[in-house]
């Protein structure tokens, strides 16, 4: 475990926000190379208000993230207060990209911007994710006891500070959520141009709901009902709408260029 990266002038600079933050970073530099990718494959320049659809996604994210966890409990009495929740609640991915979600769309209302921005956005959340993730490798439980030989042991003071045994084998799920991530970037640059405009994020939040549904049982997160987590039974209310978004498009043939060649789609084009 490395929480620290290092103390500056007695101020403890943490590994996870360090690498969550250079995540942020690295999906912006994507979505630019996106936006140039974009620019030269239809020769129309970019919308400026662009920009102010990503600033709403990074405020409806950051919100979210860290608010999206306060109602805990039934009792609201039971919850932090929401400044306590700001301050010092955990973060959630999912609740955040629900946040960024909301807020892109808020901000395409406000500035009147209509165009599809999902083929932008999709490989930058990829490769912004497996960055991030890497901090939550070195700083979090990594997972359920396994006795693959990957897992990861902890030591007793390591194992102390986040609640997992000592010295046994652990799934070290976020590496799973990683290389999913790495695997979905390069899916995704390699479909790109072959679905329909703006259909590469609903593909990638798809899979990724349902990839995080199922490493969740090995994850270590607390069960809280009928044998899932907080995090299962969030995606399970979140299934039904994915799940009609998806088959919607797909009758439009939205999804249809996937079962195309190359030289199909070149042809067609």
């Amino acid at each position: 475990m490395h929480p620290l990266i290092a103390t500056i002038g007695g101020i403890p600079i943490g590994t996870h926000d360090v690498l969550v933050g250079l995540g942020v970073v690295l999906a912006a530099i994507v979505f630019v190379m996106q936006a140039r990718y974009q620019q030269r494959s239809t020769g129309q320049p970019v919308d400026d208000r662009i920009w102010s659809v990503v600033a709403g996604t990074l405020v409806g994210g950051a919100l979210l993230g860290r608010l999206g966890t306060w109602a805990q409990h039934l009792d609201p009495r039971d919850n932090a207060t929401l400044l306590e929740q700001w301050l010092y609640g955990n973060r959630s991915i999912l609740s955040g990209l629900v946040g960024a979600y909301a807020g892109a769309l808020i901000a395409k209302r406000l500035t009147g911007y209509r165009e599809p921005t999902g083929d932008l956005f999709a490989p930058a959340v990829a490769a912004g994710m497996a960055l991030g993730r890497v901090g939550c490798l070195l700083t979090e439980l990594p997972g359920t006891p396994t006795g693959s030989w990957w897992g990861i042991t902890l030591n007793s003071q390591d194992a102390a500070s986040v609640g997992a045994p000592a010295g046994v084998a652990l799934h070290p799920s976020f590496a799973y959520e990683i290389a999913f991530h790495l695997l979905a970037l390069l899916l995704l640059l390699r479909i790109r141009g072959r679905v329909a405009k703006g259909q590469l994020l609903t593909l990638y939040l798809a899979a990724y709901a349902a990839f995080r549904f199922g490493v969740e049982f090995v994850r270590g997160n607390e069960v809280v009902l009928a044998g899932l987590t907080r995090p299962q039974l969030f995606l399970l209310a979140f299934a039904p709408l994915a799940a009609w978004r998806i088959v919607r498009q797909a009758r439009r043939g939205a999804y249809s260029g996937l079962f195309r060649r190359p030289s199909e789609m070149e042809a067609v084009s």
